[in-house]
């Protein structure tokens, strides 16, 4: 497994471009701190069945045989007689029974059972035993805003440089900012005659990436990006001009490094054009080798206004909306418990954020997670595509806040929107675990099983987060449930009690445990068929 802990990518460390702060590949660990389950509960158990079978497995290769069409054992033995065996059911579709050392085995489909004894199964990749945790993002407290306007084409003459042509960014940036300034100056004759057609010329500017805000006399005229795919990009749009001289300014900005590929170090960034303008008396007009100023990064950067010093040097004014190049703050407290904290950012559009001067990193919700999402089949072959979710939504909405950044009272966030949102709709939260779900079958491998020689007495184990306990038995049942976690149904076979046992053994407790025997369901309710417990509880 290449990730196991998630984290984050704060101020602008982000490990490729096009990621904004999350790099949490979903692992086992989410960026937080906190455990996912199952992969997690599943991960683990697969560990301690390897160690189980260790002292077979670094004895020497593997014995392979045949079991079926498209079954087969790989057994590793020791000279001192210490056996492992490993059942694999490559069969994508079907369950397979196998006899291998004078017994019978059920394997799910495309699957491996693991037995450290060459007997006893204790753990399959198929079958999770662990507990399904459903995170949730708890409202914590909204923020009261005030706004400062980024100016457009305000550079100073020390700090900004004219050239013929047009430069690459990040040789121009050195990376000490995600921003250049491209600016130029187009001269309208009188007699242009669209301006009196009202049909308005077209402007196309081509870029290495990552994103472009195009204005035109002072004024948002579009935004392109690229992607993680092809980040170059190319902005067409028609845009107002007026006799005499405009002024055409490019936001060209960078969403990171290259960090993998051939020869990423050759990658560029920035507008390399062509910049043509199209619709004029001339027909087109090339405007790539005019003389184009530069600025590198804002003007609100060089003010330091993400800090408390640089925020106190201007006079801030009642918060807008949705207007491009703005910045935002408010100041606020942290909220009380101890649970990990994120930025709700859902309404904005791109940009970045500070917590008392601390670069929480770049935000980008108004980019849309690509792809098709469907029902999400583990059988077969893994692919990128393969249990995609969320398609369709911002690509990263929560932002993750590092508690030991904050202080008990008057902790500053400030905030550049690019684009334009509505901060009105930010919100902090923290990250809990809404509801946990479990679903065992009464003959789950497990290797507790394995040391006590109980082999009958598969167990549903369910934990809420520390100092949390559990309220509420949301779903019960044991017998052949349907459905899965958040939305499971009662089968054909119920065990009327289901309920009873997990309000007895869970209520009001942080974790509890509960035998998958029909005894303790007050009997068997449909012999002769497999049946599991599934059970829903909310933590609170």
């Amino acid at each position: 497994i290449t990730w196991y802990h998630g984290g984050t990518n704060f101020g602008r460390t982000a490990g490729g471009p096009f990621v904004a702060t999350s790099y949490d590949y979903d692992a086992p660990i989410d960026e937080y701190g906190l455990l996912r389950e199952p992969k997690w509960g599943h991960l683990k158990e697969l560990h301690r069945a390897i160690k189980l079978c260790e002292p077979a497995l670094v004895a020497g290769d593997p014995i392979i045989s045949s079991l079926g069409k498209a079954q087969k054992s790989s057994v590793f033995r020791s000279s001192t007689g210490a056996c492992a065996a490993f059942l694999e059911n490559k069969d994508k579709l079907s369950y397979a029974r196998v006899s291998f050392s004078g017994m019978h085995y059920d394997l799910p489909p495309w699957s491996i059972s693991i037995l450290p004894d060459c007997k006893t199964t204790v753990f399959n990749t198929a079958r999770v035993g662990s507990q399904i945790s459903q995170m949730k993002m708890e409202w914590a407290g909204g923020l009261t805003w005030q706004s400062y306007n980024e100016e457009i084409n305000s550079y100073s003459e020390e700090e900004a440089f004219t050239a013929v042509g047009l430069l690459e960014q990040i040789n121009m940036t050195r990376d000490n900012t995600d921003y250049l300034w491209y600016t130029t100056y187009v001269d309208v004759a009188k007699d242009e005659q669209f301006l009196t057609s009202g049909k308005s010329p077209k402007l196309t500017v081509m870029s290495a990436g990552h994103a472009l805000h195009v204005f035109v006399n002072g004024q948002l005229t579009g935004t392109v990006y690229g992607s993680v795919e092809d980040p170059k990009l190319t902005y067409t749009g028609s845009v107002k001009l007026w006799a005499g001289s405009n002024t055409i300014s490019c936001l060209s900005i960078a969403v990171g490094l290259p960090n993998v590929g051939e020869h990423f170090e050759t990658w560029n960034a920035g507008i390399l054009g062509p910049v043509i303008l199209y619709g004029l008396n001339e027909g087109r007009r090339d405007l790539t080798w005019q003389k184009w100023t530069y600025q590198v990064g804002l003007k609100g950067e060089a003010m330091s206004l993400h800090s408390l010093s640089g925020s106190s040097s201007v006079e801030w004014g009642e918060p807008v909306q949705k207007q491009p190049l703005t910045w935002y703050k408010a100041f606020f407290n942290a909220p009380d418990g101890d649970e990990p904290l994120a930025l709700d950012m859902n309404s904005m559009g791109k940009g970045q954020i500070w917590i008392n001067g601390q670069g929480i990193g770049r935000y980008w919700p108004g980019y849309k997670a690509p792809g098709t999402c469907g029902y999400c089949d583990y059988r077969g072959e893994y692919n990128e595509t393969k249990c995609q979710t969320n398609c369709g939504d911002s690509s990263q909405r929560w932002y993750h806040v590092p508690r030991p950044w904050l202080n008990p009272t008057g902790n500053l966030l400030v905030i550049f929107e690019e684009i334009g949102g509505d901060p009105s709709e930010i919100s902090m939260v923290k990250r809990t675990t809404g509801s946990v779900c479990a679903d065992v079958s009464e003959w789950q491998p497990s290797m507790t099983n394995w040391r006590t020689k109980d082999y009958e007495k598969a167990k549903v184990h369910l934990q809420c987060d520390h100092g949390r306990k559990i309220t509420e038995i949301k779903f019960a049942s044991f017998g052949t449930p349907q459905g899965s976690c958040g939305s499971y149904s009662e089968g054909g076979c119920h065990a009327h009690k289901s309920y009873d046992i997990f309000r007895k053994n869970c209520i009001n407790q942080e974790h509890c445990a509960v035998c998958v025997v029909p005894e303790v369901f007050g009997g068997d309710p449909c012999p002769g068929t497999m049946k599991r417990a599934v059970v829903e509880v909310m933590c609170g």
